[in-house]
C-alpha cells in the first residue's frame, strides 16, 4: 500500500467522524435542548468536514506523481 493511499483511507475517516459528530451534537442542540454550546460544535465540525472534503479532491493529483 502506497502512503498516499493510507493518507486518504485516514482522512475518509476523518471525514466520516466529524459528519457524524456534527449530527450528534445537531442533535442535541434541537432535542435535548443542549444550549449553545452544541450548535456551535455542530457548526464547526460541519466547517471541518467542508475543509477535509477540500483538502481530501486536492488529493486525486497525488496519485498521479
Amino acid at each position: 500500500m502506497k502512503l498516499i493511499t493510507a493518507h486518504r483511507v485516514l482522512i475518509a475517516a476523518g471525514i466520516a467522524f466529524f459528519a457524524f459528530y456534527a449530527l450528534v451534537q445537531g442533535r442535541q442542540f434541537l432535542v435535548r435542548d443542549a444550549g449553545a454550546g452544541a450548535a456551535v460544535q455542530a457548526v464547526g465540525a460541519v466547517a471541518v468536514v467542508v475543509a477535509l472534503a477540500i483538502y481530501y479532491r486536492s488529493l486525486k493529483r497525488w496519485g498521479s506523481r
